[in-house]
C-alpha cells in the first residue's frame, strides 16, 4: 500500500511540479504528517525531493528528475486492461475514433512487460464488445466548434438561436450541447440546421 502511494506521489510531483503538503495529502487521501514521512522515505531512497518552506513553499523533484516508472497494482492493471480494450462510442461519434485507437496503442506500450501481461490477461477474461454507430456530421461539427470556441447558430424551427458551445454531453437519453450564454443544455433533436461561425467567443 505504501509503495503504491509513494509511486503515486512521485508521478504527481513529476507531472505537476511543486505541490504543497496539503494538496498532496488531499490527492493521496492521507494526512499531512504521512506526506512528510513519505518524503523522508523518498529522500532516503535517493530520490531528489526538495522541500521549500514559507508561504510559497512546497515539495518538488529537483534536477529535472523524470521517471518512466508506470507500474500498477494487480487490480489496477486488470481495470486498465479492460479500459483499453475498446474505443468508447462517444469518441467515434465526434470523429476521434482513429485518434483513440492510436492513443490506446501508445498507452498500452508505455507499461512494463509484467503490467502489460496482466492487462492482456484481463482483456481476454473480460472482453469488451462495443457497438460503434459511426460518426455523425452534426456531432462532429459541434465538437469542432467546442474545441475551437466558435459561435454556432442552431435553426430547428426557423427561429435561429445563437449559442456559445462550451461542452458536448453524452447522456443515456442522447447528446446535448451546453450553451455558455444561457447555461442551457440543448438536446440533439432541437439542433436543426447547424451553422458554425468564423467568429470565436471568450471561454
Amino acid at each position: 500500500m505504501r509503495a503504491a502511494r509513494l509511486l503515486h506521489m512521485l508521478l504527481l510531483l513529476q507531472n505537476r511540479g511543486r505541490m504543497t503538503t496539503a494538496t498532496l495529502a488531499d490527492a493521496l487521501e492521507v494526512s499531512r504528517r504521512t506526506i512528510l514521512r513519505d518524503v523522508d522515505a523518498m529522500t532516503e531512497a535517493g530520490l531528489p525531493v526538495i522541500v521549500f518552506h514559507g508561504p510559497r513553499g512546497g515539495i518538488e523533484l529537483g534536477f529535472d528528475y523524470r521517471t518512466r516508472l508506470t507500474g500498477l497494482d494487480a487490480d489496477e492493471a486488470e481495470a486498465m486492461g479492460i479500459i483499453l480494450s475498446a474505443t468508447p462510442p462517444a469518441l467515434t461519434a465526434i470523429g476521434r475514433g482513429d485518434a483513440a485507437d492510436r492513443a490506446r496503442a501508445k498507452i498500452w506500450e508505455a507499461f512494463p512487460d509484467q503490467t502489460r501481461a496482466a492487462m492482456d490477461a484481463a482483456r481476454r477474461r473480460f472482453p469488451v464488445r462495443v457497438a460503434q454507430a459511426g460518426t455523425v456530421p452534426e456531432r462532429e461539427a459541434l465538437a469542432r466548434a467546442v474545441r475551437e470556441r466558435r459561435i454556432v447558430r442552431l435553426d430547428a424551427t426557423g427561429a435561429a438561436r445563437k449559442v456559445h458551445p462550451v461542452a458536448l454531453v453524452m447522456t443515456p437519453g442522447g447528446w446535448l450541447v451546453r450553451d455558455g450564454l444561457s447555461g442551457d443544455e440543448i438536446a440533439e433533436a432541437d439542433w436543426g440546421d447547424i451553422n458554425i461561425s468564423a467568429r470565436r467567443f471568450d471561454a
